[in-house]
């Protein structure tokens, strides 16, 4: 059967006025882009006032200084390349690993309408009109995230209930009875909570964002709904909106009309596609904080093979945070440390649990977990022991009530 090409091609052959989309007009387009914003970068006379004003080639990019969360912490004012009555949304958060001054990132309302987009162009993968989708992402007023997406599913005919992440797991199941969604859209182990505590009810599929999704997050998923996920990545640096996932389930394609991407390994040299290293991207169609070689902190790789779909827009493989002060992972993510998402491999391999949270303090990890059945506590607890024998464990399960919420109202974390 012959897939549909990526919705995003469509997009990019809307906005950029071409009849097809290839690699060689995307890198043209590209080009021309960077050397625009290279060449405003040298009027505005800020943070980027030594680079060049022109490139010849895409491979030169290489040549070019990297930027930084401490650069967007402490430079908010100098990579702002619009004024001040141009930013309709900033996003605020503390530089990861720090307790420094926080970053700050900005938009125009082109920024937000490009973001919205996007947004249309991967949720009409699985969104169509007359879908009701249940949004598990927070509300936090005017261009928060929460209402993006849902202006998105609205302009697609869709109706969006506006859910947010903190209701309990009794609400969400009345909600879902009454309303009856066919489509959701939250974080991945949200997602399976409400899945295994209230029951699949009318929904059908689902697209997840905003934390990583291990593979037994992404396989218990997929078994309760009995469809594929559709995984979608984004950061605030690249305006919360970054790649989308076809319906060949192959890597998410990402727009590269708006963002050029490279992956690096440990010390800042290019890696070849196929290959797992960090993703540093410049934001070429941004207007308020556009960003040259910013490095995510994130671990990934480009496909190398071409997509079933027929797009030729780069797609990234799974996403994970490089944790800090370890050396680069490899394909299996391996490391010294422990993260949230190795932990939620293991626990959520067991099918009654529901959720579980991390409490780490010196070498004591505590585990709380919120179950549906009988855990085998002892067989959790070794497969915890294999990846941190260093560590001290505790496990307590107890029963899940209506009353209770999600544990992570954001990105799990130890």
């Amino acid at each position: 059967m012959k897939l549909r090409r990526s919705r995003l091609d469509a997009l990019i052959a809307d906005q950029e006025h071409l009849s097809a989309v290839t690699r060689e007009n995307i890198e043209a387009i590209q080009l021309e882009k960077l050397n625009r914003l290279l060449s405003r970068e040298a009027d505005r006379g800020g943070f980027y006032r030594g680079l060049p004003e022109r490139i010849g080639s895409l491979a030169e990019l290489s040549s070019l200084p990297f930027t930084t969360e401490e650069d967007l912490a402490r430079h908010p004012g100098g990579l702002l390349l619009c004024s001040q009555a141009e930013v309709q949304r900033v996003l605020s958060d503390a530089t990861s690993g720090t307790t420094g001054a926080a970053k700050r990132v900005f938009y125009t309302e082109g920024d937000l309408e490009n973001t919205v987009q996007l947004y249309m162009a991967g949720l009409g993968e699985l969104i169509f009109p007359g879908s009701v989708t249940m949004i598990c992402f927070s509300f936090s007023g005017p261009f928060g995230l929460g209402e993006l997406i849902s202006e998105a599913i609205t302009r697609l005919g869709a109706t969006p209930l506006k859910l947010g992440c903190a209701l309990s797991y009794g609400e969400y199941a009345a909600v879902m009875e009454k309303e009856k969604p066919d489509t959701f859209v939250g974080m991945p182990v949200q997602l399976l909570s409400i899945l295994r505590a209230c029951g699949r009810h009318s929904v059908q599929r689902a697209l997840v964002s905003g934390d990583a999704c291990p593979k037994s997050i992404m396989r218990g998923c997929e078994s309760l709904l009995s469809s594929r996920l559709f995984p979608h990545y984004g950061s605030r640096e690249m305006g919360m909106a970054g790649a989308i996932c076809c319906s060949a389930h192959e890597g998410m394609h990402l727009r590269e009309n708006h963002i050029i991407a490279e992956i690096v390994d440990e010390d800042g040299r290019g890696l070849p596609w196929g290959e797992w290293g960090e993703l540093v991207i410049t934001t070429i169609g941004m207007e308020a904080m556009p960003l040259i070689r910013y490095r995510t902190g994130d671990i990934t790789r480009f496909f190398s093979d071409p997509c079933p779909c027929g797009s030729e827009t780069l797609r990234l493989d799974t996403v994970k945070r490089k944790k800090s002060g370890t050396p680069m992972p490899a394909a299996s993510f391996s490391s010294s440390l422990l993260s949230a998402s190795d932990l939620d491999e293991i626990l959520f391999a067991d099918e009654c649990i529901v959720d579980c949270r991390y409490d780490l303090l010196c070498n004591e990890l505590s585990v709380q977990a919120l179950t549906v059945g009988a855990v085998d506590k002892d067989a959790v607890l070794s497969r915890i022991q294999d990846v941190a024998p260093s560590l001290s464990v505790t496990l307590s399960c107890r029963s899940l009530c209506p009353d209770d919420q999600i544990l992570y109202f954001g990105k799990r974390s130890l």
